[in-house]
């Protein structure tokens, strides 16, 4: 479903090359924390879990009123959780202890606790995933920069990049200003090569994970494959044939 409504709608989705998820330590679950710049978040985290995770169970955090208008989601690891209150923050660190309790888990989540654009420094850190290391010292912390920008065609990229891990034990270790921080300059190194990658506009950096439309659509790319054929050449669909395909 997931990857069906990303290939009517991105080019492509892709994960940098220095960038793919390290080694699995099946022995140890899971917290992947990304930045939030875009409601397409939650698709990227359903598209790169099943790709790049196999064999692990992916659970998600959201916004309880959010939740209630996509119910179907609770069957595929959403749960919900109250945002903005105390109530909230501790069932949410009851149910995260609770899911990060089984090895095989991951958990999935955005980082900031609200939309942030990608160009945002320092990168917010919710008190929620600060204070996780302490329920759950066992697990690894896996930073997650994500980003769509438009480079030649009409749908944008999808693009992802992992930084190192960072050790639950070692993070509950720190005090909860220093713990924040850490999580914030992980994310933010992420981020920031990725964004090169992104400005660099080659998708020979990345592999691809899934591939999208190509082209402009409509009237112009029509008129385009017409001209192709009265030429006698094959079409290209893309706007800017320099700027590598999707895959």
């Amino acid at each position: 479903m997931f990857a069906g409504f990303a290939r009517r709608h991105l080019r492509a989705v892709r994960v940098a090359q220095w960038g793919l998820p390290p080694a699995d330590d099946p022995a140890r679950p899971l917290v992947v924390y990304a930045n939030h710049p875009s409601w397409w978040d939650g698709v990227a985290f359903m598209l790169y879990s099943t790709e790049l995770f196999p064999g692990r169970r992916m659970f998600i955090p959201m916004e309880a009123a959010a939740l209630a208008r996509y119910g179907f989601m609770r069957r595929i690891g959403v749960f919900g959780v109250e945002q903005n209150s105390a109530r909230g923050a501790v069932a949410f660190l009851r149910a995260a202890k609770a899911v990060l309790a089984e090895p095989s888990h991951m958990l999935w989540m955005n980082a900031p606790g609200r939309f942030m654009d990608v160009r945002e420094r320092p990168v917010p850190m919710a008190p929620g995933l600060v204070r996780l290391a302490e329920y759950a010292p066992t697990a690894r912390f896996l930073p997650m920069a994500i980003e769509y920008p438009f480079w030649s065609e009409r749908a944008p990229e999808m693009l992802a990049a992992y930084g190192p891990p960072l050790d639950g034990a070692a993070l509950a270790a720190l005090d909860r200003e220093a713990r924040a921080e850490a999580l914030a300059r992980a994310l933010q190194a992420a981020m920031d090569r990725l964004a090169g990658d992104a400005m660099a506009r080659d998708p020979a950096r990345f592999r691809p994970v899934l591939r999208g439309r190509e082209g402009m659509g409509g009237i112009y790319e029509r008129w385009r494959h017409l001209h192709a054929v009265a030429r006698g050449k094959p079409f290209d669909p893309r706007h800017d044939p320099t700027i590598g395909g999707s895959a």
